[in-house]
């Protein structure tokens, strides 16, 4: 039996959740995958997964094993990547999972370089606003944006930046320009329906003044990019992020206002799967995008 591999291939049914999703990642046969994890039952004297009609889970022999295999995998992957980037650099395959706004403004037009640095290294950029699986998606990092959901995650905050209040001039010509938070309720808001969006903008003041505005809109939108599109076609005001915008809030297409007043700010993170290492292909991506954003880097 090699011990490797049926630890791999127990690790990976446990991830999946079933023996024929486990058996896609690996590039197997159903049979194959079961029969590995009988012998290793068999050879360990323990039986290490329930089935039920809701898939697969592990005993508590099973979790013990887990967790234990996990880091012996990751151990080993490091080991063998640790060699290779001695000799020849990053090599192989680095997924990546981001925001697609935030990925096509920020991520996407700095890639070139970051390519260029380590020719030996593909990557595979899945796009989505909401928060992939990343263990189902085989994701090494993923960019996200806000309040993580998951606080088991294994996440590093790259940055910490500003929330505004943005709309074009063509808009606030048409409107008017808010002088204060009350005025917003007499706005057309374009309200983001996914993480820190909503229909209630909360504003602070250096001197300790609070107040929660409830707005209203016409439109609401479930994907940044269809924010972004909303504000540049003047249908109304938003609350985003400055990274969102940062392109025309610096050539002037689109204009912040109340900005004597603070909105909650607005993190972004990387964050790796839970249980693993994070592998030295991640860690140099995430002091990339550190790079690119102007942060210091810490990986």
């Amino acid at each position: 039996m090699d011990r490797m591999a049926v630890m791999e291939a127990f690790v990976t049914v446990v991830d999946a959740g079933s023996f024929s999703a486990a058996a896609r990642r690996l590039k197997l046969g159903q049979p194959a995958v079961s029969k590995s994890i009988a012998q290793l039952e068999e050879h360990l004297g323990a039986r290490l997964l329930l089935r039920s009609t809701r898939g697969l889970t592990p005993t508590d022999a099973g979790q013990r094993f887990y967790e234990h295999a996990r880091r012996a995998i990751d151990e080993a992957d490091q080991a063998e990547q640790a060699v290779r980037e001695s000799s020849g650099g990053l090599s192989g395959r680095l997924r990546i999972g981001a925001a697609v706004t935030f990925a096509r403004l920020h991520v996407l037009p700095a890639l070139k370089t970051f390519l260029d640095q380590h020719p030996k290294l593909s990557i595979d950029l899945i796009l989505d606003d909401r928060s992939i699986d990343l263990l189902e998606q085989g994701v090494d990092v993923a960019l996200r944006m806000g309040t993580l959901d998951d606080s088991t995650m294994t996440a590093k905050r790259i940055v910490r930046g500003r929330r505004l209040v943005v709309g074009t001039p063509q808009y606030f010509a048409q409107a008017g320009i808010p002088t204060t938070p009350a005025d917003l309720s007499r706005h057309q808001a374009i309200v983001y329906s996914l993480r820190g969006g909503g229909e209630s903008w909360s504003f602070s003041r250096d001197d300790g003044a609070e107040i929660a505005v409830a707005v209203t809109g016409r439109v609401s939108v479930s994907a940044a990019e269809g924010m972004r599109t909303a504000v540049l076609g003047h249908v109304g005001l938003a609350v985003a992020s400055e990274w969102m915008f940062s392109p025309e809030l610096a050539d002037g297409t689109v204009q912040a206002v109340l900005t004597e007043w603070t909105l909650p700010s607005i993190d972004v993170w990387a964050v790796f799967p839970s249980g693993r290492m994070a592998t030295t292909k991640a860690r140099a991506f995430v002091a990339f995008v550190e790079h690119v954003l102007g942060v210091a880097p810490t990986v």
